[in-house]
């Protein structure tokens, strides 16, 4: 086996072994929440009823359909069994609509506003960032103060001052939804116009937050490498700004791109709680109405997806690197 097999192998078992901790985690913490969530289910369904005896037997039928009467343990083994063959459960709080289904239309609304708002953050904070550390002057004294202010303010808040500002003040953005509540989704320019005024709010909150982190972590690093000494030894040479400057980006991206790696992954925090702010139908607002309502199964779910989106993510930079970056590919020879 050669030294890059060995990396690939090393790294797969040590991701398998965080799958399977991620799994159980994502069983046992949700229920670990105190709370009922059958009998709130329940007395949902049983109001205006005075008969205790259907009552009961509502309570108890539920009991069995979710299988809370089992052990812990068994729940578990059955939970991971039904993982293998995709099923994630019933959700308790839109009873009877499966987890899949509410993910299945989730997933496209967290993706189609998160996917462009961190990439377009991400490259325009890295370039902001190059500038400000390869020009300086008014570049840096500008750009850095602001990306450090705009960093530091949390997603969610910015989100709230938008939201106040530009659809509550101003009235120029609607305030909440994935799109005017009394349209059918079809392929039409009314349906895609309203699509994109209720996604343009939270597609700027989050980019300007990741453009401020991106372009301090790449000025950083940019900074770092121009003052290292293979680029004094470069220019003692009389290789061209130009050239050496490629060279210098290039070592300062790799940070850069596993940042950008882990965003990808992680789409949760406060990108998430962003759909939350303005009811954005995506995995961040069912996940919440999901722990409003001790809906164990989509709990679960989301937090399954995430986990798998973070691990993904991380393992395909990793596999990337030992490629890429000869500081891995040097150790994998040595360790032959």
């Amino acid at each position: 086996m050669n030294a890059y097999a060995k990396y690939f192998v090393k790294k797969l078992f040590w991701y398998l072994v965080t799958l399977v901790i991620a799994v159980s985690l994502n069983f046992f913490l949700p229920r670990m929440i105190e709370g009922n969530p059958v009998a709130m289910i329940v007395s949902q369904m049983t109001k205006g009823m005075t008969d205790s005896d259907t009552i009961k037997r509502v309570y108890e039928t539920f009991i069995q359909e979710f299988g809370v009467d089992k052990p812990l343990w068994q729940q578990f083994l059955i939970y991971v069994q039904n993982l293998f063959t995709g099923n994630l459960g019933t959700s308790f709080g839109l009873y009877p609509k499966k987890v899949t289904d509410i993910l299945a239309s989730a997933v496209p609304w967290t993706i189609g506003l998160q996917l462009p708002a961190i990439l377009v953050g991400w490259i325009l904070g890295n370039v902001l960032g190059a500038v400000a550390a390869y020009k300086k002057g008014v570049f840096d004294k500008v750009i850095f103060p602001v990306a450090l202010f705009v960093n530091s303010i949390p997603f969610f808040t910015l989100a709230i001052i938008m939201l106040y500002v530009f659809a509550l003040t101003l009235g120029w953005f609607p305030l909440s939804g994935g799109y005017d509540f009394q349209m059918i989704p079809q392929l039409s320019f009314e349906f895609i116009g309203s699509v994109i005024r209720h996604h343009t709010l939270p597609f700027l909150s989050i980019v300007l937050v990741t453009i401020g982190g991106q372009a301090i972590g790449m000025r950083e690093m940019s900074i770092y490498e121009l003052n290292a000494d293979y680029v004094l030894y470069s220019k003692l040479l009389g290789i061209r700004d130009s050239r050496i400057s490629r060279y210098v980006f290039r070592n300062a991206m790799l940070p850069q791109i596993t940042g950008l790696a882990l965003s990808i992954g992680t789409m949760v925090g406060g990108s998430l709680i962003c759909e939350i702010v303005f009811s954005y139908p995506g995995i961040g607002t069912w996940l919440f109405t999901a722990i409003r309502q001790l809906d164990y199964p989509l709990i679960s779910g989301c937090t399954l997806l995430i986990a798998l989106s973070v691990l993904l993510a991380n393992f395909t930079i990793d596999i990337i690197y030992g490629f890429i970056d000869p500081r891995i590919k040097a150790s994998q020879m040595e360790d032959q």
